[in-house]
């Protein structure tokens, strides 16, 4: 049974916190944003392609099962964190009580800049799908400037949606869970009952497929993880509207954990499926719908199939960026408070009404759109610029862990604790983000042009770089983590005189 509200309102105010949003989501709600944020019918689809180049099935699902393991330990470790501070600002509220401001400076602006990111990539995804949608219902070609505005039709949806508050948000995540879940079911049974041949066993779980150029399978094997690397991002969504959930110590935690278990069985299986149901490799990789799995529907089940089973998959995506939307206007809402923002005093106000951070929503739906806006002209800048969506947020999810762990006995875990577990499965945990953000950065085909190269790096760096410069220029100045510690600076200069 859920504790109290005003149980929940006590422990942020002694964390200095004065609760301002309304507290309207349960244990299912928090665990569904998570699960919405990673989203395997938008990831797994999306990366389908990517996967059938690099590797193909066996690195497909082999590193499906190693990536989906080691994220449930990372998920594991953050959540024992998040019990101890669960609060709308997330890793970066956890790093500064853990390391100090610099640290929490660093680790938000990490943590900001991929929510932006996931939302242009998640978002402009579904404008991809959508238009091949369009392309089998209308005979439609897809364009540059048709996706775009797609795009912004859609980012304008959430941030309606979003503007309505807490309770529609936990419902449309809550309605995403079951559609996700019986989306897989539809689609892997469809594919598998289809009077079609399919693939054996033998080529799903070994057959290897190299496009990269490079000649080396470990390293093919390497930059082949991030189909489920780039998939295993989001679940800090239940910190992130821990403010909103009751008993948060103990939801946001049981969240986290569990959107990522079940995320990885759910995933294995969409897979899988697909890649039995598989008709012609090369066919495959090269459709004219610019949708690897949109082709394994024609082939199987037809133009009306295939026309139902994308719906399923472009709705799923729908739900997906609606609930980053909503992970992102928090985090926004929170580092605002903090004054980390330009424009702070603006985007930290909570609607009256709703009890919701409008303008945070819209500050979220804006920023993306702007993002996205260098792929009417180049592809390559796009995703230089979306690439931050992994590479920053896992680094900001590794920061609070290591923090925690160096914090040794003097560290107090929440009511969800790891207990003697936390220490081994945190150093793997660290360990783990520091290797998948290398991998993250890797070079992934060669020869290396300006189109096939990896900004990855270049955008972390980049994030870095902003982070520790505004951090020079007025963090060091305007930065407090709460009304709180503004108070207590203000104190302390007073005894100094």
């Amino acid at each position: 049974m859920a504790a109290p509200t005003n149980s929940d309102d006590a422990f942020l105010a002694d964390l200095g916190i004065k609760p301002e949003l309304s507290r309207r989501m349960g244990p299912f709600g928090n665990f569904a944003i998570s699960f919405s944020v990673i989203c395997i019918l938008a990831g797994g689809m999306s990366l389908f392609g990517f996967g059938l180049g690099h590797g193909g099935p066996v690195v497909m699902l082999g590193s499906w099962i190693v990536i989906g393991f080691m994220t449930l330990l990372v998920g594991l470790s953050l959540a024992d964190v998040v019990s101890a501070y669960p609060t709308s600002g997330g890793p970066y509220f956890m790093a500064d009580k853990l390391g100090g401001p610099r640290w929490g400076w660093v680790t938000g602006w990490l943590n900001l800049l991929g929510l932006l990111g996931a939302i242009a990539g998640i978002d402009y995804g579904a404008a991809a799908f959508a238009g091949a949608f369009a392309q089998l219902q209308w005979g439609i070609t897809p364009t540059d400037g048709s996706t775009m505005t797609i795009f912004g039709c859609i980012l304008l949806l959430h941030g309606l949606l979003n503007s309505a508050g807490v309770r529609l948000v936990n419902l449309l995540n809550s309605i995403s869970v079951y559609w996700q879940l019986i989306g897989v079911a539809v689609i892997v049974g469809a594919l598998t009952v289809a009077p079609a041949k399919h693939q054996s066993a033998s080529f799903v779980f070994t057959h290897f497929h190299n496009d990269t150029g490079f000649s080396s399978p470990f390293y093919v094997a390497l930059i082949g993880s991030l189909l489920a690397g780039y998939t295993f991002c989001g679940y800090d969504a239940s910190a992130h509207v821990a403010e909103e959930t009751t008993d948060a110590q103990m939801s946001a935690p049981r969240g986290i954990v569990r959107s990522i278990w079940v995320s990885w069985a759910a995933g294995f299986v969409l897979l899988a499926g697909l890649l039995f149901a598989m008709q012609d490799y090369a066919a495959t990789q090269n459709s004219a719908t610019g949708v690897p799995p949109a082709q394994i529907f024609l082939d199987v089940l037809g133009a009306s199939g295939a026309k139902a089973l994308l719906l399923v998959v472009i709705v799923a995506m729908l739900f997906c960026g609606n609930a980053e939307v909503a992970a992102a206007s928090r985090m926004v809402f929170a580092f605002s408070r903090s004054r980390a923002l330009p424009g702070w005093q603006s985007w930290r106000i909570v609607n009256d009404r709703t009890k919701t951070p409008t303008r945070a929503v819209w500050f979220v739906i804006v920023v993306p759109f702007v993002l996205a806006l260098p792929a009417l002209w180049s592809p390559a800048a796009y995703g230089a610029i979306t690439a931050i969506n992994a590479v920053g947020m896992t680094p900001a999810y590794g920061i609070p862990i290591y923090l925690a762990l160096r914090k040794g006995r003097a560290y107090q875990s929440g009511r969800w604790s790891l207990g003697r577990w936390r220490k081994p499965i945190g150093v793997i945990a660290v360990a783990y983000v520091a290797v998948i953000t290398a991998v993250f950065c890797l070079p992934q085909s060669t020869p290396i042009t300006t189109d096939s190269f990896n900004y990855a790096g270049v955008t972390l760096l980049a994030a870095l770089l902003l982070a520790w410069g505004t951090w020079l220029t007025r963090g060091k100045r305007d930065y407090q983590l709460t009304a709180a510690h503004t108070a207590q600076r203000s104190e302390a200069m007073l005894e100094g005189f």
